[in-house]
């Protein structure tokens, strides 16, 4: 494996998959005398406020909380 002039490094399918590291997945090193250890980030952000991040601002017609549960709901 080699690492890109930014640093970066491919981590093979099988190990990705063995450790449970899927995309967009915070990671952490660890140092241990002369050894390097990738592992999954305690604390992992949820996927829910990642979508309502992305989503904040677009919409694009005025509607109330009433009007789109009754599109919703074919009534």
């Amino acid at each position: 494996m080699r690492v890109t002039s930014k640093g970066q490094v491919t981590i093979p399918i099988e190990i990705r998959e063995k450790a449970g590291i899927l995309p967009n997945m915070d990671v952490e090193f660890e140092i241990i005398k002369d050894r390097v250890f990738l592992k999954k980030a305690k604390k992992q952000p949820r996927r829910g406020k990642d979508l309502i991040k992305q989503m904040r601002g677009r919409g694009t017609v005025r509607m109330t909380t009433d009007e789109i549960m009754a599109l919703t709901r074919e009534e």
